[in-house]
């Protein structure tokens, strides 16, 4: 599994031949506090729990770049999501330094 960086993000996704998800894992409260939005990625909310169950809705031919709060979540729902076939990478540090590394307007919690 790779894993990038908040600022390496929007350059990993424009490389990829399929148009890339990302994946926030986060609970339904962390993302209205919040939440970023990368033009060039369709962005997918599934709380961490809930992945296992919702599996069959991810497409095993689009890239996925996890996402959660600090990058630990999000690290572990990757891992799971190699395990099932799916090309993946977690985004380290998570939103928290997106918010520090890339767009300060986001709010850090």
């Amino acid at each position: 599994m790779d894993q990038i960086t908040p600022a390496q993000l929007t350059h990993w996704a424009q490389a990829q031949a399929q148009r890339p998800v990302l994946l926030d894992v986060r609970e339904a409260w962390e993302l209205q506090t919040a939440s970023a939005q990368i033009e060039a990625m369709d962005c997918v909310h599934m709380p961490m729990q809930t992945i296992p169950a919702r599996l069959d809705e991810l497409d095993k031919s689009r890239p996925i770049a996890c996402l959660c709060h600090h990058g630990s979540r999000s690290m572990q729902v990757a891992a799971f999501l190699e395990k099932h076939g799916f090309e993946v990478a977690n985004v380290s540090g998570g939103i928290h330094a997106w918010s520090v590394q890339v767009d300060p307007t986001i709010p850090v919690y």
